[in-house]
């Protein structure tokens, strides 16, 4: 199996901490990419038409992508249950993913907004949009985190996912002061073995 892969992107991230918690992480061969929002990367472009990272590629030379398939790719390849087969804690744990990667997306469209577009087309309001649902996603969690414990599932890992994310590419944003709970899960879910195998550049 390969994976087009970028050392920065928490969505490959997401597939690959996937990956060792279902242990097939030293199955996967990581090829180098150029993934980029304006310029998209011709290599990646040949196999998954919106040149993005991760896209995924089976033993039987499969593309499949986004991080959602390629997680449930993952899980099902090992008869795992990162997702859960009991209804209420299935629909639970996806939800929850589909919230955590809108904090992945939202924080990377006010990254491109702040290092992509230019300085005289940068627009605030935008930006402030996209880190108000960074804001009340993070409070929803802080209310529900208690309910979740230890658990692991895709739901638990994207939201670990998408919480290193905004301490790699925006250190100075504090949302562990106002929201203890999902700050002290946070320091005990990032010490997993599959979390900080998969830890960004410094």
């Amino acid at each position: 199996m390969k994976i087009y892969f970028s050392p920065a992107s928490p969505f490959v991230r997401k597939c690959l901490v996937v990956a060792a918690e279902v242990g097939l992480a030293d199955r996967i061969e990581k090829l180098p990419s150029n993934a980029h929002p304006v310029n998209r990367d011709s290599t990646i472009a040949t196999s998954n038409p919106l040149g993005q990272v991760p896209t995924f590629f089976t033993d039987d030379g499969q593309a499949i992508h986004d991080s959602r398939v390629i997680c449930e790719y993952l899980n099902s390849l090992a008869g795992a249950d990162l997702f859960p087969a009991d209804a209420k804690k299935r629909w639970l744990a996806l939800t929850e993913q589909s919230l955590a990667d809108g904090i992945l997306d939202a924080a990377l469209l006010a990254r491109y907004e702040a290092t992509v577009r230019p300085d005289a087309l940068r627009w605030e309001d935008w930006s402030q949009s996209q880190m108000g649902k960074i804001a009340d996603s993070l409070d929803y969690f802080e209310g529900a985190i208690g309910r979740r414990g230890d658990q692991v599932d895709i739901g638990t890992i994207t939201l670990g996912c998408a919480l290193g994310y905004l301490g790699f590419r925006f250190a100075d944003y504090d949302w562990r002061s106002s929201r203890p709970a999902l700050a002290a899960w946070f320091a005990k879910f990032n010490q997993r073995p599959s979390m900080q195998q998969t830890l960004p550049p410094a």
